[in-house]
């Protein structure tokens, strides 16, 4: 298929594995009288094998991303990292594996350039408990990533501040939660003039560093794991984190889910089922995708 590389990769491959049996074929004398010059060369199957080794980790990288049960747009930014380095030509690389990793390696490089994009992927990656240590990142970029989810974070804890019992575990918030019921009457006669703007931001900055931190501190998942499951489980220690990576991780990172409920839609709605109407259409569609669940 022209617009699947990955096809003509998968055609090559299964090749060299028939290959005894490819040429076994040819060497048939039925075969022999309908075609010429039909045999590849050493040359031609040394060349083969280096193009399949040569584009491995891109299909790797291709079937990790068509993935909808786990999220993947945390996935892109260690992914497209790592397909850098994989892409970088070695001494050892022949000529023709060098011009394939180069054209990758060249192409890789322009992608996801713009503060943004970085943005996004790097809070993504940090907020997937699996990545979160983000080791295909500089001491810097680290820095500079927690900063800004620290900075999220606080912003959400000031927009919305937890009530009372909301949080299980958080003695010092239902403290809070009962002086203020206490002194209402104090807030009430001297609130206009001791506002509290600053002590706020203070403490929701505070409170969003010491969830960071300890959320680094916490032992990384393992890379066969759910992360989605685990913050679940986790929601309620890291309250703040956990509403930042639902807004995150529900991202997908490829159009390979939606092209596949257009290709669902395909089988449901066919001439022989022409009478259906939207709504029912819409429903059946809805139950194919989440019959799992």
């Amino acid at each position: 298929m022209p617009v699947r590389w990955n096809s003509a990769y998968e055609m090559i491959s299964r090749f060299l594995e028939q290959q005894p049996a490819v040429c076994a074929a040819l060497l048939s004398p039925e075969v022999r009288k309908n075609v010429t010059d039909c045999a590849l060369t050493e040359n031609d199957i040394s060349s083969a094998e280096e193009m399949v080794e040569a584009f491995r980790p891109m299909l790797v990288a291709t079937n990790i991303m068509c993935e909808e049960k786990n999220p993947t747009i945390s996935v892109v930014a260690p992914l497209h990292a790592q397909l850098l380095r994989d892409t970088t030509s070695t001494e050892e690389d022949s000529p023709l594996v060098r011009e394939i990793k180069g054209a990758i390696n060249q192409d890789l490089s322009k992608r996801y350039q713009s503060e943004v994009e970085k943005d996004l992927l790097r809070m993504s990656s940090a907020l997937d408990p699996r990545f979160k240590s983000l080791l295909f990142l500089s001491p810097e970029e680290v820095q500079d990533t927690y900063a800004k989810l620290q900075s999220k974070a606080a912003a959400l804890k000031e927009d919305d501040p937890v009530p009372c019992g909301d949080v299980q575990g958080d003695l010092e918030e239902e403290e809070t939660c009962t002086a203020k019921k206490r002194k209402s009457a104090l807030v009430d006669l001297l609130g206009q003039t001791f506002k509290k703007t600053s002590y706020v931001s203070t403490s929701a900055t505070s409170i969003a560093e010491k969830e960071i931190k300890q959320y680094q501190d916490a032992p990384s998942l393992p890379l066969t794991e759910d992360p989605l499951l685990w913050w679940k489980s986790q929601q309620h220690v890291f309250p703040l984190l956990s509403k930042l990576a639902h807004m995150h991780l529900c991202i997908p990172g490829t159009s390979v889910a939606a092209e596949r409920v257009f290709s669902t839609a395909g089988d449901i709605i066919s001439a022989q089922r022409s009478s259906l109407t939207p709504e029912h259409a819409d429903q059946l569609l809805f139950l194919k995708k989440n019959m799992n669940i």
